[in-house]
């Protein structure tokens, strides 16, 4: 026993009468010449749409068989030709600028 697929189901209960009202509505809705134009339309994007699907899985499979690139590695400076820079040198303010009493004098 197989179980239908539950979003299909409705077409199950279908008959001639049923499928001739829902072409007759559509045609009064949409028109003769609209439904030409809507059909070619409609294949314009379902082949649009397996263009890209396809694209994306060559994507995936180029980037999947693709082997990673070694990550380079980082250059080590040699501490012999490099010269440290030199320290900023901080002054005594205790010496080079007067006290409040030195500079009432």
């Amino acid at each position: 026993m197989t179980i239908p697929n539950p979003s299909l189901g409705f077409l199950q209960s279908l008959g001639a009468p049923e499928i001739f009202i829902i072409v007759f509505l559509v045609l009064l809705l949409f028109g003769a010449k609209k439904l030409p134009e809507l059909a070619r339309g409609m294949g314009k994007a379902m082949k649009e749409f397996k263009k890209a699907t396809k694209d994306v899985e060559e994507d995936l499979r180029t980037a999947m068989e693709e082997e990673p690139e070694p990550a380079p590695r980082p250059k080590v400076a040699n501490t012999a030709e490099t010269e440290p820079a030199p320290s900023p040198k901080v002054a005594n303010t205790a010496e080079t600028e007067p006290t409040t009493a030195e500079s009432d004098k």
